[in-house]
């Protein structure tokens, strides 16, 4: 409805595989209860490979608790939305990053 191109994975390891590829996204949302690899662990990794390094990621999750928000931010997570969230302002985030991702 927004015109934007989104690529799904089922897990955090899935999305590894899926960032490894040769197109970079302009932003990553991730919920942090997945099979395989969570999404703290997938941004653990992301943070440690130097081409994924910087993509942003947003965070959207159950798990609402400060200390989780708090290990987000420590992780580099740029924004951590709680579930239930409001469309709209989950859009709004997503098209700051793409107006950004152009811009460069």
């Amino acid at each position: 409805r927004v015109g934007l191109r989104v690529l799904l994975a089922k897990d955090g390891l899935d999305a590894m595989e899926k960032l490894a590829g040769d197109e970079l996204p302009s932003v990553v949302l991730s919920d942090i209860e997945m099979p395989r690899m969570d999404g703290f662990d997938l941004v653990r990794n992301m943070r440690a490979d130097s081409r994924l390094a910087t993509l942003p990621v947003i965070m959207i999750t159950s798990r609402i608790a400060q200390k989780h928000r708090d290990y987000a931010a420590q992780l580099g997570v740029e924004h951590y939305l709680g579930k239930p969230y409001d469309e709209d302002h989950l859009l709004g985030l997503i098209q700051q990053f793409t107006r950004h991702a152009v811009a460069v």
